[in-house]
C-alpha cells in the first residue's frame, strides 16, 4: 500500500473510529457525530481502503463493535491528531479575544487555596479585561490531558511531565512532612509503630512517598483515604492515625495537629504547563510570571506546629 493513499485520509474519517470505539456501534457513533448511520460506514470504508487492513469488526449478533487490532493501532495515532485539531481551534479562540477573553487555568486542591487567591488577585490588578477561569482535578495528570486537548491554556502540575508536547516553568518545591495529631509522641516516620496512615486516593506525591516508606522497611497501612485535604487534617487532629503531606496541603493555623519534618523524602516540585506548540497570548505569559512570583513569596520560611 503506497504512502500516497494514506494522504487520502481525512480527519472526519478518524472522528468516526474514535466514536465507534467510543459509542460499540456505527447507529450510536453517527448520532454522535451529527451523520445518517451510512456517512459513517462510507467513512471508516474509506479509511480502510486508505490504510489497506481491516480496522473494525462488524457485529451480526447486535454486539458491541469493536476495532481490530490494526484499528486500536491507527486509533492511538488518532486521538493524537483530534487533540491537536482541538488545540489548533482553541488557539484561534484565544488570538480572536485578544486581551478581553478568558484564561483557562487547571489546579489542584493545594493549589486552589494557597495559591490561586493571592494570584487572581495580583493578575486582575494588571490584567483587568481578561477573566481567569480555573478547572479544578484531583490529581496532576488528567491536567496534562487537558492541556493536550486545549481544554485549558495553562495548567498546575507536578514535575517530572509525562511524555507529550509540553512545555514547563518551575515554580517552587513543596516538602513533605509527617502530620500527627498535637501533643503526639510520634517524632519520626520510624516512631509510626503500628499507627495508621491517612492519605489521597490518587496523588503521583503520594505514590512516590509510599516507595519511600517501603525502602525504609516500613509497609504503610491506610486507615483511610481522601482526596480532601481538610478531611485528612482532621482525620489526624482527632487522632485517627498519621498522615504524610506536602506542605501546601496542610492548614497551619490547625490546633489539632503538628508537623515533624522528613528531610529523606525529596520535596514534590511544582510547576505550571503549557502545550509547546500551541500559541500563547500576552496575558498567559503575564499569569506565568505573577505565578512565579507569588510562589516565591510562598517559599519563605512558613511556621508550621510543630508540638
Amino acid at each position: 500500500m503506497g504512502e500516497n493513499q494514506w494522504l487520502g485520509i481525512e480527519l472526519r474519517h478518524l472522528a468516526a473510529l474514535e466514536a465507534i470505539a467510543r459509542e460499540g456501534s456505527f447507529r450510536r457513533a453517527a448520532k454522535s457525530l451529527g451523520y445518517v448511520q451510512s456517512a459513517i460506514s462510507g467513512q471508516i470504508a474509506a479509511l480502510e481502503r486508505a490504510v489497506g487492513q481491516r480496522l473494525v469488526e462488524r457485529s451480526r449478533g447486535g454486539g458491541r463493535i469493536e476495532l481490530t487490532e490494526a484499528g486500536q493501532l491507527v486509533l492511538q495515532h488518532s486521538d493524537a491528531i483530534l487533540a491537536r485539531l482541538q488545540a489548533a481551534q482553541a488557539d484561534v479562540a484565544a488570538l480572536a479575544a485578544g486581551q478581553a477573553g478568558e484564561l483557562r487555568v487547571g489546579i489542584t486542591q493545594s493549589v486552589g487555596v494557597r495559591i490561586l487567591p493571592p494570584l487572581m488577585r495580583s493578575f486582575a490588578a494588571d490584567w483587568p479585561g481578561v477573566r481567569l477561569r480555573p478547572t479544578e482535578a484531583a490529581a496532576d495528570l488528567p491536567l496534562y490531558e487537558a492541556v493536550e486537548r486545549g481544554d485549558v491554556d495553562l495548567s498546575f502540575v507536578e514535575l517530572p511531565a509525562p511524555a507529550g508536547p509540553f512545555e514547563t516553568v518551575e515554580l517552587m518545591t513543596d516538602p513533605f512532612v509527617l502530620l500527627v495529631p498535637r501533643g503526639s509522641g510520634i517524632r519520626r516516620l520510624d516512631d509510626l509503630g503500628d499507627t495508621p496512615l491517612i492519605g489521597h486516593t490518587d496523588c503521583r506525591g503520594l505514590a512516590r512517598v509510599e516507595a519511600q516508606l517501603r525502602a525504609r522497611g516500613l509497609d504503610p497501612e491506610f486507615a483511610f483515604r481522601s482526596d480532601v485535604n481538610a478531611t485528612i487534617q482532621a482525620l489526624v487532629g482527632a487522632g485517627v492515625g498519621a498522615a504524610v503531606l506536602p506542605v501546601l496541603a496542610i492548614d497551619a493555623s490547625d490546633k489539632l495537629t503538628a508537623t515533624r519534618e522528613l528531610p529523606m523524602i525529596p520535596p514534590r516540585i511544582l510547576a505550571i504547563v503549557r502545550h509547546r506548540d500551541r500559541y500563547h497570548s500576552a496575558a498567559a505569559k503575564a499569569f506565568v510570571e505573577a505565578a512565579l512570583a507569588v510562589c516565591s513569596a510562598l517559599t519563605k520560611p512558613q511556621r508550621l506546629a510543630a508540638v
